[in-house]
């Protein structure tokens, strides 16, 4: 028999498996089955407890469920509250990283012993630079990512133990060199796909998370405070967002396998590169240049909502009919992580010069969301979300599109953690939900 060719082979049984795999939308209905774990109202559907933390967007009013601002809550407080204590020439990422880890906040010594065991740990084995993260770069940084970590696996002596202790020590291994395994993924990258330098800082001892990843991203290793401070704000809005996001979900079903850490924390990974999940932002930077390809003046509301009708209607960009960064799956009347946010923005915005572009950001909001509350029935109503202003900062601080996603890892990678530790201790069953077979009898 001749060679056959995989990819034709592919696509000619593409079109069995459409034919054998589809499942009619009458039959979810019928056994009241909830797609994707959420009701029809978009409520989801209960699946555990946790300490960790608490996501917000109703309240019931008088015995009727109400929208609400929406809220985050950490370990019992307020994310904007646990902001709010934050000096304004310090960085937080350690703080609430300790928070969220260990339920409570750190007095001054437990918070210098664990930024000093995040400092000596942001450390590779012995050339593990040169030889797996090097060896065969990617412009997809999140698989580098994700790679790095199954590979430091062989290098832990007692990697399979789930004795919480070693868990525990694994999980600040792993936060502490999660942003050298993002940077210098995409430096490899950048050197042999894209024939630009090379350079490699090492981390210092003496920095916060955020300033490290400035550092070492940058070619001079200068940052300012402020390109500090916001990026530091970033890193704790994205940290955590209650157990039933998709990637945090990932870490419990996997632990609860019996699993070991370096496999949980590689299945969030791949959980989180979606553009559904953690690569939404870097969809909203390509939905805006689209926009201002199209608009003859970014300052123009009656242009731009003129398009933003066209996109709905999904005539133009990629005909999907969704305004990106508009409307949240929890959220209702806002999302408390870009009300934050916002305001850092602007402040960014305006030391760069980029007002002109910050007032375009304004009237895609604006104007999006009265489109989609204008012409679609939207239960809890829209707001803008923290993926909508996010690229935009990034952007604004030089950070490469490659690194969007790894930077919403480093950040998450808490989260992750902390319900990792949480399911080792409160739970001992594995998570094994129930699929009902409408598959027909041959036989």
């Amino acid at each position: 028999m001749d060679k056959m060719d995989i990819k034709d082979y592919a696509n000619r049984k593409k079109s069995v498996c459409i034919e054998n795999d589809s499942i009619s939308e009458d039959l979810f209905k019928k056994y009241s089955v909830n797609r994707g774990l959420r009701d029809v109202n978009g409520k989801g559907v209960l699946t555990g407890l946790t300490n960790i933390s608490q996501v917000l967007a109703f309240k019931d009013i008088d015995g009727v469920k109400t929208p609400i601002d929406g809220e985050l809550w950490y370990r019992g407080y307020k994310v904007n509250s646990l902001i709010d204590e934050i000096g304004e020439k310090e960085f937080g990422f350690e703080k609430i990283a300790y928070l969220l880890l260990f339920g409570k906040k750190p007095n001054e010594q437990e918070f210098e012993e664990f930024s000093q065991i995040i400092a000596e740990n942001r450390t590779l084995p012995t050339n593990f630079t040169r030889d797996v993260i090097m060896k065969a770069p990617s412009r997809d940084i999140m698989n580098s990512m994700t790679r790095s970590i199954l590979t430091l696996a062989s290098y832990d002596e007692n990697v399979a133990s789930l004795d919480l202790e070693n868990s525990i020590r694994q999980c600040l291994l792993l936060i502490s060199q999660f942003p050298m395994l993002a940077i210098y993924g995409y430096h490899a990258y950048n050197h042999f796909e894209n024939y630009e330098s090379m350079y490699i800082h090492r981390p210092d001892s003496n920095l916060s998370t955020a300033e490290n990843i400035l550092m070492m991203l940058r070619p001079d290793k200068q940052y300012t405070e402020l390109e500090a401070k916001i990026l530091d704000i970033a890193l704790i809005l994205h940290m955590e967002h209650g157990g039933g996001n998709n990637s945090t979900f990932t870490t419990r079903v996997v632990t609860s396998a019996g699993t070991d850490t370096y496999s949980a924390i590689a299945a969030a990974m791949s959980s989180l590169k979606g553009p559904k999940h953690g690569g939404a932002n870097i969809k909203v930077m390509e939905m805006m240049a689209n926009i201002r390809e199209n608009v003859k003046d970014t300052q123009d509301r009656e242009e731009i909502r003129a398009y933003l009708s066209k996109m709905l209607a999904g005539e133009v960009f990629d005909q999907k009919g969704l305004i990106y960064g508009l409307g949240h799956a929890i959220y209702s009347l806002s999302d408390p992580r870009e009300k934050i946010f916002k305001e850092y923005v602007n402040q960014l915005a305006h030391n760069k010069g980029k007002d002109r572009e910050m007032t375009f950001y304004n009237l895609v909001e604006e104007e999006g969301i009265n489109l989609i509350n204008g012409s679609r029935h939207i239960y809890k109503g829209v707001c803008p979300n923290v993926d909508f202003y996010s690229g935009f900062v990034y952007d604004m601080l030089g950070i490469p599109v490659e690194l969007y996603t790894p930077l919403f890892a480093i950040a998450r990678i808490v989260g992750w953690s902390a319900h990792r530790i949480e399911e080792l201790i409160c739970m001992n069953k594995i998570i094994r939900p129930a699929y009902l077979s409408v598959m027909k009898e041959l036989e």
